[in-house]
């Protein structure tokens, strides 16, 4: 017989590591993995932002530590990974979630600089983590990335297109590291969210007629909260999603399926 269906989505011995997760979306994974019985690292730039977020998971009865870095930053990035392995012995699920959006207008008007920290930090920074992380996966037996793309990747935008562009990257990154990563038994896919209510994307919706010009385009009638992202982060970190790999799950309430109208 087979195993319960709750336990397909049961972390419980795994670590995950989880960036840009002081706040928004990024925290609202790490609580749900935690939930879900992971040990989770937490990063952002500020130390008592970790610290922070930190509190709140062992408030949840979790196991987790906070580890202050900046993704832009190579080095950085590597002492992260290595106090991740250092706590919790290895590392089974990666959540690529950190990104910048510096600059709000269209690409004739980008400066080279703007341009540079958008590709390093959302693509780049994204490399060089799995280049670090997964291959402990594969010598584990297997494991999860999951990089935190952007229905920005999808279609034009007249004011996002740079960071559209490099959300897009995003997901051919996922695909060809699936491609590579897969006989090793690690898995590797993308979430695209719509618009989430945080502070990242707070330009999108604190204006009550922008709000509504955005909710226009959105079947259920809501913007997204950071937990509607979180459930389908555990889905594709467990087992639950063990088929899955190189694919891109869309969670906007159905504002693609009107095709941006």
């Amino acid at each position: 017989m087979s195993a319960p269906a709750a336990s397909a989505f049961d972390l419980t011995g795994k670590a995950a590591l989880v960036t840009g997760s002081t706040r928004g979306i990024g925290l609202a994974i790490a609580e749900a993995l935690t939930r879900h019985g992971a040990r989770v690292a937490v990063s952002s730039r500020r130390p008592e932002a970790c610290e922070r977020a930190r509190e709140q998971i062992v408030a949840l009865g979790g196991e987790a530590i906070g580890v202050p870095c900046n993704v832009s930053f190579k080095e950085q990035l590597q002492a992260l990974v290595d106090a991740t392995l250092e706590a919790f012995g290895g590392i089974d699920v990666l959540i690529c979630n950190a990104g910048i959006n510096p600059y709000f207008g269209p690409l004739a008007e980008i400066t080279d600089d703007a341009y540079d920290r958008i590709m390093n930090t959302n693509v780049r920074s994204n490399l060089w983590l799995c280049n670090m992380v997964l291959p402990q996966m594969a010598a584990r037996g297997g494991g999860a990335a999951v990089i935190v793309s952007s229905i920005a990747a999808l279609g034009g935008t007249r004011w996002l297109g740079a960071y559209g562009i490099s959300k897009a990257a995003d997901v051919a990154l996922a695909r060809n590291l699936a491609v590579e990563w897969g006989p090793k038994n690690v898995r590797v896919n993308c979430l695209a969210p719509g618009i989430i209510k945080t502070e990242f994307a707070r330009a999108l919706y604190e204006d009550p007629a922008v709000e509504a010009r955005a909710l226009r385009k959105y079947p259920l009638g809501r913007l997204g909260e950071p937990d509607d992202v979180a459930g389908a982060a555990v889905f594709l970190a467990s087992r639950a999603g063990a088929f899955v790999t190189g694919q891109t799950l869309v969670i906007d309430g159905g504002a693609t399926a009107g095709g941006f109208d």
